[in-house]
């Protein structure tokens, strides 16, 4: 702002002094009214001003791209996510483990989060760990994100879905290497599996519960869920998915 501010001001007292009633070298000129290189000197650096914030707005919005890959050395970890009535299914695919309402990741492990809502428009928020995503009903969207440190944050829905709204709200735990491992150990040895008739019982349960973890689940569940979003489970169809690669992705 103050580079258009700044010239302006001492122009305007620049001008002040110079066409002064004692100056006699200033020359009068009453039917003056265009010159190009006023004309240049006023609009360069409004157009200067644009380019530069026109550059910068490209090449940010370019990088805050949710379907960016991230690039890191580490391992990456890819976990699918599915909103329902009213809770939140995390399935972390490549270690093979379900898990409702809560999610592990080791800090610094780029993670890709394939998100798709069950039955409604959706807006899952993950604070200081990535951003934010929309999905619709049998839409299937993916989001990069990155833990920098250990810790916990914070996760919910934004959008406005019915009486379970408010209870919409779940955690991102960045754990190391090591931790990340105990903790996917734990849920090996729950027992419980996580296949389509359960995935039902789950959907048919509306409202909040208790956090339920899984040793295991189908290797199509996602997509069995992204087309549960639009169908019924008479109308779902066997489609080929690569587990390295993902739903949203083929």
């Amino acid at each position: 702002m103050l580079i258009v501010v700044v010239p302006v001001i001492v122009l305007t007292l620049a001008f002040a002094w110079w066409f002064r009633a004692s100056n006699r070298r200033a020359t009068y000129r009453p039917d003056w009214s265009y010159s190009g290189k006023v004309e240049f000197s006023i609009w360069i650096i409004p157009l200067l001003i644009v380019l530069f914030l026109a550059a910068v707005a490209w090449g940010s919005s370019h990088e805050l791209d949710p379907y960016r890959p991230l690039s890191g050395a580490n391992k990456r970890l890819r976990v699918e996510v599915v909103a329902m009535d009213w809770k939140w299914l995390f399935h972390l695919s490549r270690a093979g483990r379900g898990q409702r309402q809560r999610a592990c990741a080791a800090p610094r492990y780029a993670g890709d989060h394939g998100h798709h809502v069950g039955g409604r428009d959706e807006r899952v928020l993950r604070a200081g760990a990535g951003g934010q995503i929309y999905a619709m009903a049998g839409m299937c969207t993916q989001m990069s994100v990155m833990a920098g440190r250990e810790g916990v944050y914070s996760g919910l829905s934004s959008q406005f879905s019915g009486d379970g709204f408010s209870d919409m709200h779940f955690k991102v735990i960045a754990a190391d290497g090591p931790g990340f491992e105990r903790w996917v150990e734990g849920l090996r040895r729950s027992g419980q599996m996580l296949d389509k008739p359960a995935y039902e019982r789950l959907v048919g349960q509306r409202g909040s519960a208790a956090t339920a973890y899984y040793a295991g689940a189908d290797n199509d569940l996602f997509d069995y869920a992204l087309q549960r979003g639009t169908g019924s489970a008479s109308a779902v169809k066997a489609r080929p998915v690569d587990p390295q690669i993902g739903v949203c992705r083929t």
